[in-house]
Order: structure tokens, then C-alpha cells, then sequence
């Protein structure tokens, strides 16, 4: 199973945002192994996609979680969304980032973005979402701040619950963690259910998250 980062990295994602996502995704990646080491069902490998005026992979495949090396992203530029969901879409494929012979789960895919994009991105999201990989994803978006977009967020997951909104360094790390970690246990797992309850599952269980540790606490934003 790949669990996908989408990273905005435009200029405003500079300071504690993007060292809040750097922290986070570093501090997950042990326990992403730990839960890759001890499924039967798969192994769990990571891709991350930044995206500013280009969009560019980490590496240039998946790399599993016991081998993956995170290096700190740095930030500049404009918001291309639509490019970064261009060039999501063509690694989701058979041919691309999900080729294992003995068949792939459906992947995770988190998107962290803390404002709106810059270019025309709703072509390249109608293509997206005719994907078969794509439909069937856990679709998770992180909306960092008060000026992210949350309708073009939702329209990407699909579900207005699956947005979820942070507002200061510790609930960005914390939301992070959580969710790369749940989604992956909960997708990799082999059942007979169908991939959209699944999805739901997983919004059911950070929706409990959310409450029980505050993280939608809007009234003080440090990012803005």
C-alpha cells in the first residue's frame, strides 16, 4: 500500500508551517515501519509530492517505510495545484507507483495546503477523478490556517468532513501523525468491505481525534 503526501510548498507555507510538516512526517515515519513490520496484509510504502510554481517527487519511487528518508522540504513560489494533481495522476497507474506483481491496495493520500491555488486546476482535477486509484483512495486534506481553501479541499476529498482544519504548530503535528498512521492501518488491512467505508471509517476515527484533543480550535490561529 503507498501512502501519497501532497505538500504545498508555496512561499506562504514558510516558518512553523513548513517546519510543523517536516517535524511531523520525520516523526511518522517510524511508526508507519512498525505498522508495516507487523501486517501480515502489506507493506506500506511512502511518495511524497511537493507542489509550488513546479511540482516534483521526493523520489522517484515509492520507498518503503523502512528504508524512507525524509529530507526537509523548502518552500518559494506560487500554488500550481493543477500541475501537482497532473503529475499525481500519472503515477496512478499500474505501469507507475502501484506495479506490484502480487496486486496494491488502494493508496492514502494526504493533502496539506494552507491556502488556495494559483493556477487552473479543474481540468486536471476532473481527469484525476475519473482515475480508478483516485476514486478509491483515502482521500484525507489538512487545511493549515485560516486562509486555506476548504471548498477547493473538499472538492478534492470529496467529503467536507474529510477536511480538516489546524490552527497551530502542535495540533499540525499531532493531525498529521494521526492520520498518516490511521489511514494507513485501516487501508492496508485485507476485508471484505468495500474502499469507501473505509474511508469513511477513517474520518469516523479522526473526527473522535479532533474532538477529544481540540484541534479545530479556530478562535487563536498562530499560522496567520
Amino acid at each position: 500500500m503507498v501512502l501519497f503526501f501532497m505538500v504545498d510548498t508555496s512561499g506562504s507555507m514558510s516558518g512553523d508551517k513548513i517546519g510543523s510538516v517536516n517535524d511531523a512526517i520525520r516523526e511518522t515515519v517510524p511508526d508507519l515501519q512498525d505498522l508495516s513490520d507487523s501486517n501480515p496484509d502489506a507493506a506500506i510504502k511512502v511518495a511524497v509530492l511537493q507542489f509550488d510554481t513546479d511540482a516534483r517527487w521526493l523520489y522517484p519511487q515509492p520507498i518503503d517505510s523502512a528504508d524512507f528518508r525524509w529530507n526537509d522540504l523548502q518552500v518559494g513560489g506560487l500554488t500550481s495545484f493543477g500541475y501537482a494533481l497532473e503529475k499525481l495522476n500519472e503515477k496512478l497507474s499500474k505501469s507507475q507507483f502501484l506495479q506490484e506483481a502480487a496486486g496494491s491496495f488502494a493508496p492514502v493520500i494526504i493533502l496539506l495546503s494552507d491556502g488556495g491555488p494559483t493556477d487552473n486546476y479543474r481540468e486536471d482535477l476532473e481527469k484525476i477523478k475519473k482515475n480508478n486509484w483516485f476514486k478509491h483512495a483515502i482521500k484525507i486534506a489538512i487545511a493549515i490556517g485560516n486562509d486555506a481553501d476548504k471548498n477547493v479541499l473538499t472538492e478534492f476529498t470529496g467529503n467536507s468532513e474529510a477536511v480538516i482544519e489546524v490552527h497551530n504548530r502542535s495540533a499540525l503535528k499531532a493531525i498529521i501523525k494521526f492520520v498518516s498512521v490511521t489511514s494507513s492501518q485501516v487501508n492496508s488491512k485485507s476485508s471484505g468491505v468495500e474502499d469507501a467505508s473505509k474511508q469513511d471509517k477513517v474520518i469516523g476515527q479522526v473526527k473522535d481525534y479532533v474532538d477529544t484533543q481540540n484541534i479545530e480550535d479556530t478562535d487563536l490561529d498562530e499560522f496567520n
